[in-house]
């Protein structure tokens, strides 16, 4: 994970933003083994790990919501309100489903935390919007420091970050980045270089000025499957600066989008690849080399998945054999075993039988 960089100065933005509300920057720091005093001399061009600036993002956004106000930058990512939205998500089948939650969500929030998305999708129309609404602090407010310097450009900080965040988790529920059409900003332009880094991020034209925070997107994509499961949610929540820079850098991981699938349908029946493809919104032909460019096939990430899942229930539910073939939908047992044994070179009995003698070994005297 350490290996995707960011640049100092980004850690040296966010330590120095919070000194100047009035937080122990340097306990914040020291809480998630950082040293303000090491960042601060770096070269603000200098590569640092991004799992680290996540992990202090995370710390921050903890002692910010201290101050008794809601995070207005980043659509609030880090805060308790934001984790509670992704577990009323997760559960949705697509992504359609997972925004009108979350709006139903933010709506009842509005009035606490003075923000909410809003899904657009006009009937009429072949695209969708999503709507990012907030108020946004006025500069007396302990969260907008006078003297920081993006205090000017408090409105466009705040509408276009959380449109990043949204666009960016939409991408990450469904295994894939969402392709926006256009971004328009109800704000004022900071610099051509913050146009830039959003038209990179988002890959379309950026409009400022406008009469709305929105950024469109084809309707059709509103279908798309929710790869993930609240195992996976609560990965993401634990790092989740981390995941949503390398979804900006990294291709999305086609297989662990299937990995997904594959284990939220397993107890109904394996999906067929035609299904799978079209719940990635993919043609079957795409999938297939898409799968080969990350030298798998669909075939292998199932096996892949059977098999955690047969361990996983052999060694911790003590699952039968013959339950075991049931739910992972072989017609007999012993085409189970056959099976299991290719995967790990032993039966179940004598893979179980082994890893409880492992345990035996490294468990303390008594």
């Amino acid at each position: 994970m350490s290996e995707i960089t960011i640049p100092a100065r980004k850690f040296q933005r966010l330590l120095d933003y919070l000194q100047r509300i009035g937080l122990d920057a340097n306990a914040i720091a020291g809480a998630v083994d950082l040293s303000l005093a090491r960042i601060a001399a770096l070269n603000p061009e200098q590569g640092l790990p991004a799992l680290n600036y996540s992990r202090l993002y995370k710390a921050a956004s903890a002692e910010m919501q201290r101050l008794g106000q809601p995070i207005p930058w980043g659509a609030g990512l880090g805060s308790e309100a934001f984790e509670l939205m992704c577990h009323c998500m997760i559960g949705a089948r697509t992504l359609g489903d997972a925004l009108r939650l979350a709006q139903r969500y933010n709506e009842l929030l509005y009035p606490l935390n003075g923000y909410c998305m809003r899904l657009l999708d006009d009937a009429d129309t072949s695209l969708a919007r999503l709507e990012y609404r907030i108020d946004v602090p006025d500069a007396d407010s302990e969260l907008v420091p006078r003297d920081w310097d993006r205090a000017e450009y408090t409105d466009t900080v705040a509408r276009s970050s959380g449109l990043v965040v949204w666009h960016a988790y939409c991408g990450w529920l469904t295994g894939d980045a969402l392709t926006a059409q256009e971004v328009h900003i109800q704000a004022p332009v900071v610099s051509r270089e913050h146009r830039d880094s959003l038209e990179r991020i988002f890959a379309c034209p950026v409009h400022f000025d406008a009469d709305e925070s929105t950024f469109s997107f084809k309707q059709e994509l509103l279908q798309r499957r929710i790869v993930h499961t609240t195992e996976s949610l609560n990965d993401f929540l634990r790092n989740s600066v981390y995941h949503l820079i390398a979804l900006d850098r990294i291709p999305a991981s086609t297989t662990a989008a299937i990995k997904s699938l594959v284990s939220i349908d397993l107890p109904n029946g394996t999906p067929s690849f035609a299904a799978v493809a079209s719940m990635l919104y993919m043609s079957e032909s795409s999938l297939r080399r898409r799968l080969q460019s990350e030298n798998t096939s669909y075939q292998a990430i199932k096996d892949e998945v059977r098999c955690e899942v047969a361990i996983d229930k052999l060694l911790h539910e003590n699952a039968r054999v013959a339950d075991l073939a049931d739910y992972l939908g072989f017609t007999e047992a012993s085409s189970f075993v056959r099976s299991f044994k290719s995967w790990t070179g032993l039966t179940p009995k004598a893979y179980k039988d082994r890893m409880e003698a492992l345990a035996r070994v490294i468990q303390p005297m008594r």
